[in-house]
């Protein structure tokens, strides 16, 4: 047996929250007992947690924004974004395994003291080209990958700068900071290293209403997103698995 993943889920929408749950098992190839999962919207973590018991932390996405004000967001967003929050300090102190994912990098990028905002760089729903850094071009996660790729995006927030400290892997031309890395061992996306057409079609249609882009749009962008191909992200999540997977 080895060491299960701890899966961290942010959405609140049961639906959206058991399709990317899903996805990150197919994705990773990983099976029900390779991982532990908590839906923080509706549980806590539990406060004996020690991560020594994990090989890794994955934390999916989510409609909320750690750059909102603290009057903006629902009991819920606050409960859920405290809970990520206070596991970065150790994460990133032990340099331990973290692959964030859309909202994980607001979350990383806030801990490190980076500039989180709606300013700049916010992209609509959709694939956008993402192109490898020179220093993505040596990372193991980025191993199999070509300079060039197509990714599902969509969000409010981005880092406007990189922070202190990490290392830039992938850009996009709307979207600078598609993905860093802190230390050695922790990663985070502004994309969807685990989302299809299809698991993007769903959400289209659960987070319309949103703020994400006019609802009657929603048949137009579920028509992009059919169309583009979109596969390579998941060998990131691959090779996070396949590279901590520890017994």
């Amino acid at each position: 047996m080895t060491k299960p993943f701890l899966i961290l889920q942010l959405r609140p929408e049961a639906e959206a929250a058991d399709d990317e749950f899903a996805a990150f098992l197919k994705k990773g190839g990983l099976a029900a007992d390779d991982v532990h999962r908590i839906r923080l919207d509706l549980d806590a973590i539990p406060t004996d947690l020690d991560l020594s018991d994990y090989s890794g932390v994955i934390v999916g996405g989510g409609p909320g924004c750690v750059s909102d004000a603290p009057d903006e967001k629902s009991p819920v967003e606050k409960r859920i974004e405290s809970a990520v929050l206070g596991l970065m300090p150790e994460i990133t102190g032990r340099d331990f395994p973290f692959m964030g994912c859309c909202y994980g990098i607001g979350v990383l990028g806030h801990h490190l003291g980076g500039p989180v905002s709606k300013e700049r760089f916010g992209e609509p729903v959709g694939a956008t080209l993402c192109e490898v850094t020179p220093d993505g071009a040596g990372d193991p996660l980025l191993s199999g990958l070509p300079a060039r790729f197509q990714a599902f995006v969509g969000h409010k927030e981005a880092l406007q700068a990189l922070p202190d400290g990490a290392v830039h892997l992938l850009s996009s031309d709307p979207c600078p900071y598609q993905m860093i890395r802190y230390g050695r061992n922790v990663y985070a996306t502004q994309f969807h290293p685990e989302a299809d057409s299809d698991g993007f079609e769903l959400r289209i249609r659960i987070y319309r209403n949103k703020g994400y882009f006019p609802p009657e749009d929603a048949d137009r962008l579920i028509a992009l997103c059919r169309a583009s191909d979109v596969h390579m992200p998941e060998i990131i999540l691959r090779n996070f698995v396949e590279r901590y997977r520890t017994p």
